[in-house]
């Protein structure tokens, strides 16, 4: 995607919304780094104050990160997955794990009523991704692998607020796993918790066991969590 040049009046806002479409049209990739302000103000015909005002909102946005004397980087795809990752980053572990459980859990319940042949194709394709990162003894590659296949589920439900919801929040999550380092990390890969009943249960179309498998694989990670920080006392 090109930049246009930007029209009169107005210019900031025109330029904040030109850089929020080449973030959200993922023509920036997430942690990748923006141009200069000498090299957008020469693409989109404006100064560069005007493009240090729009990085700025944007920044205060939670859409980019500038950092100091490297440059500025795309750290959200939207204005609610910057909250949450603002959230997220001063949020207990335990919370964060029980607002992944209300949504995960009420999104296996909608997918089993609600799936498509290709939902469950997409399900189970990112449940072998997963098996594989696991058996591969990687835990980045588990973690991403695990929240893809949620996300695959979460798309099954066909409830467009729910999936809006669930990328961002999933990509604030993936950030605040990132930044709490071995804590969350661990906790999430301590024990492995099959996935396959999640699976079964929404190919075949029971709601009801598809929301029992969801909340049972979420109750092992607040159980390990729980021992894990009572230990730390």
């Amino acid at each position: 995607m090109s930049l246009r040049t930007a029209q009169r009046a107005s210019l900031v806002d025109q330029v904040i919304d030109q850089l929020k479409e080449q973030i959200t049209s993922n023509s920036w990739q997430m942690h990748a780094k923006i141009p200069t302000e000498t090299v957008l103000a020469e693409q989109l015909g404006v100064g560069r104050n005007t493009v240090r005002e729009a990085v700025r909102a944007l920044t205060h946005a939670g859409l980019l990160e500038c950092r100091q004397g490297d440059g500025t980087y795309v750290r959200a795809t939207s204005e609610l997955s910057g909250a949450m990752l603002r959230r997220l980053r001063t949020a207990e572990q335990l919370e964060i794990l029980e607002v992944r459980r209300a949504l995960e859990v009420e999104a296996a319940r909608l997918a089993a009523t609600r799936r498509t042949d290709a939902d469950i194709t997409g399900i189970e394709a990112a449940l072998a991704e997963r098996e594989r990162a696991w058996e591969r003894g990687e835990p980045d590659a588990f973690v991403e692998a695990d929240l893809a296949f949620h996300m695959a589920v979460v798309r099954a439900t066909h409830n467009l607020v729910l999936i809006d919801l669930y990328e961002d929040f999933s990509a604030a999550l993936r950030a605040s796993i990132t930044a709490a380092g071995t804590s969350l990390n661990s906790t999430l890969n301590s024990t492995y918790i099959p996935h396959e009943a999640i699976a079964r249960a929404i190919a075949v179309g029971d709601a009801a066991a598809a929301e029992r498998a969801g909340h049972a694989c979420m109750e092992h990670i607040l159980i390990a969590l729980t021992e894990e920080q009572e230990l730390s006392l």
